[in-house]
């Protein structure tokens, strides 16, 4: 994915590699900033994978589709033929692409690990690993992540990992998910294991040390086998919701911004900051002001104050250190405790 210019494009990045497979669905989200007012064009490349290597023309072109990002937005769910080099179609593929706007700033931090689950390797045990879909408008199911692969274990422990919540459920915490487990195969057909639907209300239950559980079921196998039970459990560890507050939101909940502007003559005493003579420098930092009271004495003065959104300023605090690079503005920055 890319800003296609007269200029060589930006890549704004690349999704996983789907082996094997000509129907791939990938996991790889990615976030751009719409801007209402700008033609932001955007070039989707497909490329089929030959060996390891960074550079795009060492794969085979499949095709590409270049369109707006303000078309994406206004369709949310945009499905078009990708067109090769010479503008002819790429015979019968095509791309499908889903936009959301992240409106909802809440994050959910899942932590989850596995038990019993089902063997599905001849000479070992399983490579098991999740992926989450939540039903779209049109009740079909859309992946949202998925985790990393655990090798040769019956009782995996997935890494903690954290998603956008309105990309999980739409921000409905009550919006039913469903939670697939798939045995990992390098050729890329990968063995169902099993499935359970929840919802993040649920799997919010998972927390202060309680776990939650849920079946992990093969409908195939409970149609077959008259005990069976399950194969194998999924196991909540942790659910915690959190706000990923923007910058904007520090602004708007009263933080303050203060910055000092200063006239540097000489830039001996701190060679890091590339100062040259009669330029003027600004130096801003939340909820910290950095004053420089002596110039042309190597004993530097620094001043500490400091706001915190929503209570009184801190105390007026000072450190004194000796002039001759950043070193000493941090040494001096350590000597104003409670600032930041």
């Amino acid at each position: 994915m890319s800003f296609p210019s007269s200029v060589p494009a930006l890549q704004l990045g690349r999704t996983e590699t789907a082996v094997n497979n000509l129907n791939p669905v990938f996991g790889v989200k990615f976030q751009v900033d719409y801007h209402f007012e700008e033609i932001q064009k955007l070039r989707f490349a497909m490329f089929d994978e030959d060996k390891c290597a960074t550079q795009l023309y060492e794969h085979d072109f499949l095709g590409e589709f270049i369109c707006t990002l303000g078309v994406i937005v206004s369709n949310k769910k945009l499905h078009r033929p990708l067109i090769l080099a010479n503008g002819k179609p790429a015979g019968k593929g095509s791309i499908t692409i889903t936009a959301q706007e992240l409106s909802d700033n809440r994050i959910i931090t899942l932590t989850l690990s596995g038990r019993k689950l089902d063997k599905k390797d001849f000479f070992g045990k399983s490579d098991p690993y999740l992926e989450f879909h939540k039903q779209g408008e049109d009740g079909k199911w859309m992946l949202v992540h998925r985790t990393e692969v655990i090798k040769n274990t019956l009782d995996p422990v997935w890494k903690p990992f954290t998603v956008p919540l309105i990309s999980l459920c739409n921000g409905d915490v009550d919006r039913n998910i469903k939670v697939l487990c798939y045995d990992y195969d390098n050729d890329g057909g990968h063995d169902f294991i099993g499935e359970f639907q929840t919802t993040v209300a649920k799997m919010s239950e998972a927390q202060n040390s309680v776990e939650v559980e849920f079946d992990c079921i093969n409908p195939k196998k409970q149609k077959k086998k008259k005990n069976y039970k399950n194969s194998g459990v999924i196991i909540v560890k942790s659910c915690k919701i959190a706000h990923d507050y923007t910058f904007l939101d520090y602004i708007l909940g009263g933080c303050q911004l203060m910055f000092t502007v200063s006239k540097m003559s000489e830039c001996r005493f701190f060679p890091a900051l590339q100062c040259c003579s009669n330029e003027i420098h600004v130096s801003s930092c939340s909820a910290l002001v950095l004053s420089k009271t002596d110039e042309k004495h190597s004993d530097f003065l620094f001043s500490f104050t400091g706001v915190e959104a929503g209570s009184e300023s801190f105390p007026y605090r000072e450190g004194r250190c000796e002039g001759g690079g950043l070193s000493e503005l941090k040494r001096a920055q350590q000597m104003s405790n409670g600032v930041l």
